[in-house]
């Protein structure tokens, strides 16, 4: 597997656009995806585990999850542009960081529709600023050339710390009470603020966040739109929200089965059906950003995308726990082909207008759409229909997504020429 990112980023073998570095702004990079990948575990499927144990219905989960995601929605586009205005990247992440820890602790502390709810919109939107951080610093430590091996990375090592937190909450919540996974969430969010400390200053804004003048506001509005009608840009955003609205719901709603059927063991199976996923993510995702710098985005982004339809009809006809943990592997495919390509894709098109994480920004706005409607969608359809239609529909939605990424998305790659010309 590829694993080269640290060389290609030693002063004097950068790529072009990369700033020099230390070696401890590399690693502080690594950490980072690491811990916070162990803090998001904890706002996965164990809430559903937690509410269904606080005797909440698949609906309310539903809606309490939705909401979540509904903010979310609403912040990408006004996140997005808020990294890019802001001038200190790092600070931003610090006050995100920080937001988790309180929202783990209105989960612990007080698991009543009002504090749950609190804490959904407040980690909604701390989640929407706290990824374009990472990518605007990824993009400042790689350059455009070698973005790809550096997302790889990331998503690598986020792939460990899924795995290792969800290791660590099952452990906690087969032993202890459901609600210390979320004080363990609280505590993991210090050592992802230490790791912020040697990555202060990289990714930062050349400027503050003055107003510019009046015709180069008009100008910019204008660069704005261009990048955001881009239709590259347009189909990707459709099949992304299409793929989430798919996979957003999947774990979720496979968790409360475990839960039913899994007994003292539920916890367990959760963190093996994060585990898993995580594992194959952690060995693929260096691979798939290697490959997708030599042989382009499209075809890692349809092995991503056609994964997902099989792994929801195979959820539809099997309640075996154990199968259903085992076909999580399906998911660790189309996690590190979809975590290392959706940043890259916009990169590729948005990359050199400065305006990266608006462009990113619209693009997790319209995967928040997906995934508001899926978590809905899913819960209504198990308790009114059951849980093998909800995992039925989600399938064909994911191919939906497959087959119009197949038809419509074109290559994103820039060629060498348009690397050089700085396009």
């Amino acid at each position: 597997m590829p694993d080269n990112e640290s060389e290609s980023a030693a002063p004097g073998a950068q790529s072009e656009g990369a700033v020099p570095l230390s070696r401890a702004a590399l690693r502080g990079l690594d950490l980072l995806n690491l811990f916070v990948a162990n803090i998001q575990t904890g706002f996965g499927p164990f809430i559903a585990v937690y509410l269904t144990t606080k005797g909440w219905t698949e609906t309310s989960i539903g809606i309490a999850l939705s909401l979540g995601t509904l903010t979310a929605m609403a912040s990408q586009l006004p996140a997005g542009a808020l990294v890019d205005a802001v001038r200190n990247k790092a600070s931003v992440g610090f006050f995100s960081i920080l937001s988790f820890s309180l929202c783990a602790l209105l989960f612990a502390i007080w698991p009543v529709p009002l504090s749950v709810y609190l804490a959904e919109v407040l980690h909604g939107f701390s989640s929407c600023t706290l990824g374009p951080v990472i990518a605007a610093i990824s993009l400042a430590i790689a350059g455009p050339r070698t973005l790809g091996l550096r997302l790889g990375r990331n998503a690598r090592f986020a792939s460990i710390g899924n795995g290792v937190g969800a290791a660590l909450m099952g452990a906690v919540g087969y032993y202890l009470p459901v609600e210390a996974i979320f004080y363990l969430t609280a505590v993991l969010t210090l050592p992802a603020l230490a790791a912020l400390a040697p990555l202060r200053g990289i990714g930062d804004a050349p400027g503050g966040p003055a107003a510019p003048p009046a015709p180069k506001r008009r100008r910019r509005w204008k660069e704005i739109a261009k990048v955001l009608g881009d239709r590259r840009l347009l189909i990707f955003a459709l099949c992304a929200a299409l793929f989430t609205f798919s996979n957003a719901a999947m774990l979720p709603l496979a968790g409360s089965s475990l839960t039913k059927r899994g007994g003292s063991e539920a916890a367990l199976l959760i963190a093996a059906a994060i585990v898993l996923p995580q594992a194959v993510t952690a060995l693929l995702s260096p691979w798939v950003g290697a490959l997708a710098e030599r042989r382009g985005r499209r075809l890692m982004l349809i092995v991503g995308f056609f994964t997902l339809p099989v792994r929801g009809l195979f959820f539809a006809v099997t309640a075996n726990p154990a199968a259903l943990v085992s076909v999580q592997f399906l998911d660790g495919i189309a996690s590190a082909c979809f975590g290392v390509l959706l940043p890259l894709v916009i990169a590729d098109i948005a990359g050199r207008s400065g305006h990266f994480n608006l462009a990113l920004g619209f693009v997790g706005f319209t995967i928040g759409i997906g995934a508001t409607a899926s978590t809905a969608f899913a819960g209504w359809v198990s308790d009114h229909v059951g849980e093998p239609f909800a995992f039925a529909g989600l399938a064909y939605a994911g191919l939906a997504a497959a087959l119009i990424l197949w038809a419509l998305m074109p290559e994103t790659r820039p060629t060498r020429p348009e690397l050089d010309s700085g396009r």
